[in-house]
């Protein structure tokens, strides 16, 4: 095989394994209570072009997720590859997202426990757990809700609110996170609903709640000495184990 052959062959590969992959954290956001039927938007960079998107279409459930639906779109919200139709708030937000921050994945959910701690006048995420201090340091918010996107200007507003941060807490709306992986950012999600659970929570018992001194939350933020595991392996190992649920509970996404 020539050297051509060999490199146009690797990208279909990390195509379709990206379609695998988003397909799987849609199916995976239903079992995890993430989703709002056929609402809200995953997507991803086609790998090997940075202009481009994946994304289910608009109007199957997340539940029906797989991997030969997902779809190609622009900034245009042009469908470039595959069957339907780009919802317009997933080609307002996510499109300047990934352009203006060069987030390889994007997610933006209405999860139930990070909006009720969005719906509050004070939002902020506390460092008053292990899991929590993961999130300090990366997590920036967002305290206007204008309404839904109707314009490309407003996913660049949210562009230039995220900064270099990985989290977005929108006020009155949901959240945003990033990742360099569909693995990375599913596990992000996945674990910020949890924290935002465990605060809410936490804040309903009207106790006074137990920060986390600033050197344990670094602490915990470091990997320690000696951990055999990177945070990349962490991430993959954890989105291999919820596919293998989704083997069981909900099989499909791949076809």
């Amino acid at each position: 095989m020539s050297v051509h052959n060999l490199n146009v062959k690797q990208q279909s590969d990390a195509v379709q394994q990206a379609k695998i992959h988003l397909a799987a954290a849609n199916r995976l956001a239903v079992l995890d209570d993430l989703h709002e039927g056929i609402d809200n938007h995953f997507t991803m960079i086609v790998p090997g072009r940075k202009d481009q998107y994946l994304i289910s279409p608009f109007g199957l459930h997340w539940s029906e997720a797989r991997a030969s639906d997902m779809m190609i779109f622009n900034e245009n919200g042009d469908t470039l590859e595959g069957v339907g139709v780009v919802e317009r708030s997933a080609k307002c937000i996510h499109a300047p997202l990934h352009r203006i921050t060069g987030a390889n994945v994007v997610l933006h959910t209405h999860q139930n426990w990070a909006l009720a701690l969005n719906m509050l006048q004070n939002n902020r995420l506390l460092p008053a757990s292990q899991t929590a201090a993961f999130f300090m340091g990366i997590t920036a918010y967002d305290d206007t809700y204008l309404g839904v996107a109707d314009g490309l200007s407003e996913g660049e507003r949210l562009a230039a609110q995220i900064g270099n941060n990985k989290v977005l807490f929108m006020k009155n709306h949901g959240v945003v996170v990033v990742g360099d992986t569909v693995a990375q950012a599913y596990k992000r999600l996945y674990k910020l609903e949890r924290v935002c659970r465990a605060q809410v929570l936490a804040m309903s018992t009207g106790q006074p709640i137990q920060l986390l001194p600033d050197e344990v939350v670094h602490n915990v933020q470091n990997t320690a000495p000696g951990d055999s595991h990177s945070r990349e392996e962490r991430d993959n190992l954890f989105f291999a184990a919820m596919m293998r649920v989704l083997d069981r509970e909900l099989p499909g996404y791949a076809d």
